[in-house]
């Protein structure tokens, strides 16, 4: 004679996920997913997100695996509800049932979401400084099956203001103004692309290494809880799938945004800046061949609209080009008898140009807050933050690659596993501080019962 029950230790990761998490939220978002009235009895769905968590949770690397370690695993039986004697469902049943009920659908964003605002209630998750970074994932396809393919370039999508700002420049300095380019043909770009998986896109990981993947951008705050993420192809640079991604952790209300250097463009800074965030990113240095002098030794004169020279002769302003930055000249008939003229340029007709972007305005206030006091502290939290998310994701859950195809499967798959990363941590801390998890549930109750009593008093 046994029990579950006494089978399964009582400090056990999924008791503590158990007790800290009702999953009947679940059979709401599933509803109309499911026929009420014919067909055969189904598999429970709760069962059946359980069985891709339990992958999710202990890094197993698929599903064929997991139903195996299900099978001879007391704690996992116990956590789905069957006993020894219970049939373990094929490890086909989660990949059917995505394709015919879950494609398409935002079933798993929205348990990230319930799983996020399940920590936020406990008041583990600290809203106001968030930590933005990506990483590459390796995608289900073989690098050498690969062809070249042609596609639309997208576009940018502060385009239209950036042709706005442009324009505006250009006449404040008596220049024409570019015509629209909305009738214009659209680009075309050459891109390599998966034979197997057209989805993801190559990315380049050093001078000898290109291997297909997906890029996973995502925010998290200062204790590590995953807030927001969005999945794109290999190939797209980082400060390109920054506004989707930003939309998402925009309903969060930052105040501080940290990331690297990836992100430091002006479209973004100025972006953020206007949305009152603070942008935190390091300094990025100027890419100046070796011998010649550094941009910043070049000081611009904001009150005349040009740049001084380190012999002290002035670069006037000459156009502002279709790509939004200003072209300073010099005169090639000083510039030839000039000392410094190795050291400053190796145009034949000695002519020195410095270009600045109509929006430089927000890069430098944007150095003005990263030398503010105590933002180089926050900064190095970036180490104990969205990098150890990433650290956490690959080497104990099994982020390191993907067996899925398809963006929607692997955006599916990556919310199911920040979900649970979330929940994985929400369930020892609140194992640990029992207390004050009660305290924080009965004062949400009451807040709950206030907020309902006000509403109905409101209404009569």
């Amino acid at each position: 004679m046994f029990c579950m029950e006494d089978l399964v230790p009582s400090d056990h990761l999924l008791r503590k996920i158990e007790k800290a998490l009702d999953f009947s939220f679940i059979y709401p978002l599933v509803e109309d997913k499911y026929s009420q009235d014919n067909g055969r009895p189904s598999l429970d769905p709760v069962v059946l997100i359980k069985m891709a968590m339990i992958q999710y949770l202990f890094g197993i690397r698929s599903m064929r695996q997991t139903v195996k370690d299900i099978e001879v695993n007391a704690a996992y039986r116990w956590f789905l509800g069957m006993d020894f004697s219970d049939n373990v469902p094929h490890f086909t049943t989660f990949g059917k049932n995505y394709q015919r009920r879950f494609a398409r659908t935002d079933l798993f964003e929205r348990i990230f979401a319930h799983i996020l605002e399940r920590c936020m209630s406990y008041g583990y998750v600290k809203e106001g400084v968030m930590f933005v970074d990506a990483t590459h994932i390796k995608a289900s396809a073989n690098r050498n099956k690969k062809v070249k393919a042609e596609v639309l370039r997208e576009s940018r999508e502060y385009e239209r203001e950036l042709q706005e700002e442009i324009n505006r420049d250009r006449e404040s300095h008596d220049k024409k103004p570019f015509d629209n380019d909305d009738d214009s043909p659209p680009e075309i770009k050459t891109i390599t692309q998966s034979t197997t998986d057209p989805d993801c896109g190559m990315f380049v990981k050093g001078e000898h290494e290109r291997q297909f993947a997906y890029m996973i951008s995502t925010g998290c705050d200062k204790n590590g809880f995953v807030i927001g993420y969005d999945v794109c192809a290999g190939n797209v640079h980082d400060c390109m799938s920054f506004g989707k991604l930003y939309e998402k952790l925009k309903e969060y209300d930052p105040c501080l945004m940290v990331m690297d250097a990836g992100y430091k463009t002006t479209a973004i800074l100025r972006k953020l800046i206007l949305d009152g965030v603070i942008p935190l990113m390091p300094r990025v240095d100027p890419k100046t061949g070796k011998g010649f002098f550094y941009k910043n030794e070049y000081v611009y004169d904001e009150m005349n609209d040009w740049y001084i020279c380190p012999a002290n002769k002035t670069l006037p302003y000459s156009t502002t080009n279709r790509e939004g930055y200003r072209e300073y000249k010099s005169k090639g008939c000083i510039c030839e008898k000039c000392p410094f003229l190795k050291k400053c340029t190796l145009s034949k007709n000695h002519v020195k140009v410095i270009t600045r972007h109509v929006w430089h305005d927000y890069w430098e206030l944007a150095e003005d807050f990263r030398l503010s006091l105590g933002m180089k502290e926050v900064y190095r939290q970036r180490k104990e933050t969205i990098e150890r998310v990433f650290a956490d994701a690959k080497e104990k859950h099994g982020m390191r690659y993907t067996q899925l195809r398809g963006l929607p499967r692997v955006k599916a798959e990556a919310g199911l596993r920040f979900a649970c990363m979330n929940l994985k941590k929400m369930a020892n801390w609140a194992w640990d501080n029992p207390l004050l998890s009660r305290f924080q549930r009965f004062f949400l109750v009451s807040i709950d019962f206030l907020h309902s009593k006000m509403l109905r008093s409101v209404s009569a």
